[in-house]
C-alpha cells in the first residue's frame, strides 16, 4: 500500500546540517534522523528494537537495555521537536515475536511516545506487519510532495527517495587515528539513513551495496558526531 500526502514546501528550514532531497530541505539530527520542519515530521530508520533478547535467545549475550536505550534516544528528539507525525521507516521491531518480548516498561514508554501524535510504520523486512499491541498506521511506503519514504532502497534513480535497511557508516581518517561512525548517504536526489537502533550496527558505504544507488555524481556523506552532524566529502571516506 502506498499513501501520499500534501506538501507545504514554503519557507523551507535553512539549517548548518540540513541534507536537500529533491529541492526540499530537513535538518539532519545528530541522533540519526531526519526533521521535516514544515511538516512537523520526525523520520527514524531501523530500530531493530528487542535485537538484544532476540540475540539472547541464540546464546550471544549482551546487555538487555537496547530497547530503552533506543526509545529514550527517541524521546529526547520528541522533546526537542515536538512532532506531529513520526515515519518509521522499517525494522523497528528485530522480529516479529519482539513486542512479546518487551518488558512493561519498555511498552509503555513507546506507548507514550505515540500519544497525540500520528505514528506511520513503514513495512521492513525484520517486521512486515507492525505489532498489534501498538497503534498507528501501516504502509509499504508513504510519499509526502516529492518525498517517498520506504525501508529498502530501489535500485537505479529514485528521485526523492529516502530509505533505510543498509545502515551507512563511514571510516574517516583523520590526523589522531580513524573514525567509523554512522552517517547518512545522499546525493540531493535520494538520501540512506543510518539505523537508529543502539545495536543496529553498521555497513561501510565503500560496500558494493551501496554502489548502484548513486551513479551518476559522487554523493555526500553526512557522519554523526557527538555534538552535531559533520559533512564529509565522499572520497575521504574509506573502506574498513
Amino acid at each position: 500500500m502506498s499513501t501520499r500526502i500534501p506538501l507545504d514546501t514554503s519557507g523551507a528550514a535553512q539549517s548548518p546540517e540540513e541534507i536537500v532531497i529533491a529541492g526540499v530541505s530537513l535538518v539532519a539530527d545528530m541522533a540519526g534522523a531526519l526533521w521535516l520542519a514544515d511538516e512537523k515530521i520526525i523520520v527514524v530508520a531501523d530500530l531493530h528494537l528487542e535485537k538484544g533478547s532476540s540475540l539472547a535467545r541464540r546464546r550471544v549475550l549482551l546487555p538487555p537495555y537496547d530497547t530503552a536505550a533506543t526509545l529514550a534516544r527517541l524521546a529526547g528528539l520528541m522533546e526537542r521537536y515536538q512532532p506531529r507525525r513520526i515515519i518509521a521507516l522499517g525494522d523497528s521491531f528485530h522480529d516479529r515475536e519482539a513486542a512479546q518480548r518487551m518488558n512493561a516498561a519498555d511498552h509503555d514508554a513507546l506507548r507514550a511516545l505515540q500519544a497525540g501524535r500520528e505514528w506511520i510504520w513503514i513495512a521492513g523486512n525484520h517486521d512486515p506487519l507492525p505489532p498489534d499491541s501498538f497503534g498507528g498506521q501501516a504502509a509499504d511506503e508513504i510519499s509526502i510532495g516529492p518525498l517517498t519514504f520506504r525501508h529498502e532502497p530501489t535500485m537505479g534513480a529514485a528521485m526523492g527517495e529516502i530509505a533505510g535497511h543498509l545502515h551507512p557508516v563511514a571510516r574517516v581518517v583523520t590526523k589522531t587515528g580513524s573514525l567509523r561512525r554512522r552517517c547518512f548517504f545522499s546525493d540531493g536526489t535520494r538520501c540512506i539513513m543510518p539505523a537508529f537502533g543502539a545495536y543496529a550496527g553498521g555497513l561501510n558505504l565503500r560496500d558494493s551495496a551501496f554502489a548502484n544507488l548513486f551513479p551518476h555524481q559522487a554523493p555526500s556523506v553526512h557522519v554523526l558526531g557527538r555534538d552535531r552532524v559533520y559533512r564529509v566529502a565522499h572520497e575521504y571516506c574509506h573502506s574498513d
